[in-house]
């Protein structure tokens, strides 16, 4: 990706370092853990979030000083660029939302949130939380290497913020796919800007296909069961991806007759 040099969002609570004195378990494995709990259980992994409320914690705001925290920055600033654009299409004002960087856990609106659940998007709040170790966890763990297919995890979760906005979540798999939609939305207009290079695309469908719930059960228990899915299998979480990269419009992610 040909990030460097571009804008930058100011919309970062960084918390990293700062901890809440209990360490966990997150380190390589950590995401998958959590992932192959939920797909056993049929719950979504935000809704692990401890649901005990939660008190503010003060970070360093604006851009991070750091390449990883420059470079969360920079797609963060792209995604405000192309869903105000789209917002403003539709004439209404998108609302950009704020990015917590973190390392271990953190509080939230929504509770207590953990790096083993991977990045998240909390709704009460209308923040989107990551620790970067999950960079790791995607390349080496899961197979998806490439600063593409990390942008994409971020564009997935300010879908989230999207459909929060405009009310067109659906439940379950669906919500989850409409968010891989709106990714590839935000990844055909980064496109246009001549963000991506040669093999950016293959990234980012690389690592819908490594983080598809049948692809994790198999890997983790040998077996595939459909019922327990979360976030939709490879081929759907590619299916909308690709959806979203190749039409670049918001209304051909409805995702509501996916079920």
């Amino acid at each position: 990706m040909r990030w460097q040099g571009r804008a930058r969002s100011t919309n970062i609570e960084d918390r990293r370092g700062m901890g809440m004195g209990l360490p966990i378990g997150g380190g390589i494995g950590g995401l998958v853990l959590l992932l192959l709990f939920s797909a056993l259980t049929g719950q979504n992994p935000a809704d692990l979030i401890d649901s005990a409320p939660a008190s503010e914690t003060a970070g360093t705001a604006g851009t991070p000083t750091d390449e990883q925290g420059q470079f969360v920055a920079t797609v963060l600033a792209d995604t405000e660029r192309v869903w105000g654009a789209l917002f403003a299409e539709r004439g209404s004002r998108y609302q950009p939302p704020p990015l917590v960087l973190f390392t271990g856990q953190t509080q939230t609106a929504c509770g207590v949130g953990q790096a083993a659940m991977g990045p998240f998007y909390c709704p009460r709040d209308q923040k989107l939380y990551i620790d970067l170790s999950f960079f790791q966890e995607l390349d080496r763990r899961l197979g998806a290497p490439g600063d593409f297919a990390q942008a994409y995890v971020i564009a997935h979760e300010v879908g989230h913020h999207v459909q929060t906005l405009t009310g067109r979540a659906q439940p379950g798999v669906p919500l989850e796919l409409q968010a891989d939609c709106y990714a590839g939305v935000w990844g055909n207009h980064a496109g246009r800007d001549e963000w991506l290079d040669p093999g950016d695309v293959e990234e980012g469908l690389a690592a819908a296909a490594a983080i598809g719930d049948d692809r994790l059960q198999q890997q983790s228990q040998g077996r595939v069961v459909p019922e327990s899915f979360t976030h939709g299998s490879s081929a759907q979480r590619v299916r909308w991806l690709r959806q979203g990269l190749e039409t670049g419009r918001p209304d051909s992610c409805d995702t509501s007759a996916v079920g």
